[in-house]
């Protein structure tokens, strides 16, 4: 039955992410539904995700670019070298010091994804340095390869604010977003925590839900998905502080 329910989420997911992002609030539950502890259940999140991640990510090549006089190469480098630091920083973490951080990382993450959703929109100017546009990404690369809840929005922030239109930071985000969590893959395939037969089950469910999502992409009122995000976030983020009491 929890693997059916895990199946369901990842599907979910998948529709979540191709339409807004945010699927990892559902995947990471679901995850520890099916009885693994808080880190396991990212780590398998992480590796579960990951194809649809790239999928969606090769949808938009031709609208990615660099920003901020930043090459996309160097900003590829950079999310590689912060995804892989994140990592294994997580691999370090004690599990029971994550599942008391776990519910502090996805209030965080559901705050930026409302403020990414719900702020006022403003015309975007380029107020980001070079050197500011390379350490904004490199520290959200490292939270990308630790938790990686929210960095969609963090990222968009970022490239906005270095001056891109945001049909050509969503794309780039998107490709830096697969960039920084393949480098947290690779390190985390060979981590004794992942649990292969729930990343296979939940990847099924990601990819299957991502090619529903791109389907539905233009049919979905994308106002009120955001907003059933945000509940699912606060809903988890309450369930989390009571378990870790």
């Amino acid at each position: 039955m929890a693997l059916v329910v895990l199946f369901l989420a990842a599907l979910w997911a998948g529709v979540q992410n191709a339409l807004a992002g945010g699927g990892s609030f559902v995947t990471l539950p679901a995850l520890m539904f099916t009885g693994m502890d808080a880190r396991a259940a990212n780590i398998t999140s992480t590796i579960a995700l990951f194809p649809a991640q790239i999928a969606t990510a090769l949808t938009g090549r031709t609208l990615v670019t660099g920003a901020a006089g930043v090459s996309f190469g160097a900003l590829v480098i950079i999310s590689l070298v912060g995804g892989a630091l994140g990592a294994l920083l997580l691999l370090v973490t004690p599990a029971s010091f994550f599942a008391r951080l776990v519910p502090w990382l996805v209030l965080f993450a559901t705050l930026v994804f409302a403020w990414g959703s719900f702020a006022p929109k403003r015309a975007s100017r380029a107020h980001l340095s070079r050197y500011a546009a390379m350490t904004a990404q490199f520290g959200i690369a490292i939270y990308g390869g630790y938790f990686g809840g929210g960095i969609g929005f963090l990222m968009l922030a970022a490239l906005t604010a270095a001056g891109l239109l945001m049909r050509n930071a969503a794309a780039t985000k998107n490709a830096l977003a697969g960039v920084m969590n393949a480098s947290a893959v690779l390190i985390f395939i060979f981590s004794p925590e992942v649990r292969w037969l729930q990343a296979g089950i939940a990847s099924a469910g990601a990819i299957t839900g991502g090619i529903l999502g791109g389907l539905l992409l233009h049919k979905l009122n994308e106002r009120v998905l955001r907003v059933i995000i945000v509940l699912i976030g606060i809903v988890l983020t309450i369930g989390l502080f009571i378990r870790a009491r």
